[in-house]
């Protein structure tokens, strides 16, 4: 694939709109963002705060601490450190340059000034809308499909900024142009200049906030647990992974560079990388190389699922993972389609329960079955299509899976909603 070609453009393309840097969990996140950017438009301390958000974003903000808050969770924490703290022009850092003696104001804004929190139905499974109000004035921001897509602003009910309906869920690149064969292609041929700063980033910051999560006893310490046992590669790549999970699950202010929309995954195409590379003794082209393999192949098979649902896309990026280690190790596009179909055969039935201490283990297994697909299919041994859901290809199994995850886990969705809000101490 040459550089002037559309497609090696466009896959140039898709990792600089992915790999962005956040810091804690990327939902709570977001909705600090909007309230940050409300209150700029506002020009004051809001008296009132109102949030109107998704099914997801509920889920994804109930159980996971919000960074440089001490230690707070929850939809209003998040608001209200967006509305204290936050600068809005650190996106999804918006808490990252939080002074110390800052932070009590932020329960403090949560315990002297209303803050109401309704469900949005509607299509977008991404969607927070903040409205604040005060000094006679108000504001209002939406969020939509993405994590910093800002599709409305408004002051006074006045419009500010508003996108158009056909730009609102659009990225800059295309992902329908994604393809096994194309990915294949770009990976072997891309002019490491293209990339190698945006994969220095995320070997730096994932690499660091895993170290964190090993070194010091943040979340359930899954990180920990499983380096404490390990004597083989595959343990100690899952281990990384999970660190990282851990450290930032429970509020830690380090930065991952997300794929995908998420850190968890971010973590889980980063640290299996570098841990095979390093047994391997791979090059640094090489590791660029796999890790870019990593990020897209996360990309390409949740792209259809969306940012957002009932399945747990740390499976994906699990993928990603297996495949970039079958690339480290000489493994060939067959070994990726079929590293692919086996990994999805094993764990596609692992479901989201929104953001907490626990993922850190889901980021482990999905490590993990991403890596056997690959032993698997190196060892001659492999799932066919007509088992269970497999179809006779890697990209019709996808399809499947994205079909399954999208319309099939609907009702799914749903009842874990449910059951979580019923527990919510929002």
């Amino acid at each position: 694939m040459k550089r002037t070609d559309n497609e090696y453009k466009n896959y140039v393309s898709i990792l600089n709109e992915e790999l962005l840097p956040a810091m804690g969990c990327t939902e709570p996140v977001a909705v600090a963002y909007a309230a940050a950017k409300g209150r700029e438009v506002l020009g004051c301390l809001p008296e009132r705060c109102t949030l109107y958000v998704s099914g997801n974003i509920i889920k994804n903000v109930k159980s996971v601490v919000v960074p440089n808050t001490g230690g707070l969770k929850g939809l209003k924490a998040a608001a209200a450190a967006g509305i204290v703290v936050g600068k809005a022009e650190l996106q999804m850092s918006v808490v990252a340059e939080t002074k110390p003696e800052e932070i009590p104001g932020i329960q403090k804004y949560i315990d002297e000034h209303e803050i109401q929190i309704g469900r949005k139905e509607g299509d977008s499974a991404l969607y927070i809308e903040v409205l604040l109000e005060g000094e006679g004035h108000g504001s209002r921001v939406i969020i939509s499909d993405f994590h910093t897509n800002i599709i409305l602003i408004e002051k006074d009910g006045q419009v500010i900024f508003e996108k158009e309906p056909e730009q609102r869920a659009s990225f800059a690149s295309d992902h329908s142009l994604m393809s096994l064969e194309s990915m294949w292609d770009f990976i072997n041929t891309v002019e490491l200049e293209d990339i190698s700063a945006l994969l220095d980033s995320q070997i730096s910051c994932n690499s660091a906030i895993s170290q964190e999560g090993l070194d010091n006893p943040w979340g359930a310490q899954i990180g920990r647990i499983l380096l404490s046992s390990a004597t083989d590669t595959k343990t100690r790549a899952m281990a990384r992974a999970a660190a990282g999970s851990d450290a930032r699950m429970s509020g830690c202010e380090k930065p991952v560079i997300i794929v995908g929309g998420s850190g968890n995954q971010g973590l889980t195409v980063t640290m299996p990388v570098l841990e095979y590379a390093e047994r391997l003794g791979s090059s640094r082209e090489q590791v660029y190389r796999a890790l870019a393999l990593a990020n897209l192949m996360a990309v390409y098979l949740k792209k259809d699922i969306g940012r957002l649902s009932a399945y747990c896309t740390a499976v994906t990026a699990g993928v990603g993972a297996g495949c970039a280690v079958a690339y480290l190790d000489g493994g060939s596009l067959e070994a990726i389609r079929q590293t692919i179909v086996n990994d999805l055969a094993v764990l596609s039935g692992m479901f989201c329960d929104g953001a907490k201490p626990s993922c850190a283990a889901k980021v482990a297994n999905s490590v993990s079955a991403g890596i056997m697909g690959y032993e698997m299919y190196k060892n001659g041994q492999s799932f066919n299509g007509g088992d269970g859901f497999l179809q006779d290809s890697a990209d019709d199994t996808i399809d499947v899976v994205a079909e399954l995850a999208r319309e099939g886990m609907a009702e799914t969705e749903e009842k874990i909603l449910n059951i979580m809000v019923s527990t919510s101490n929002e």
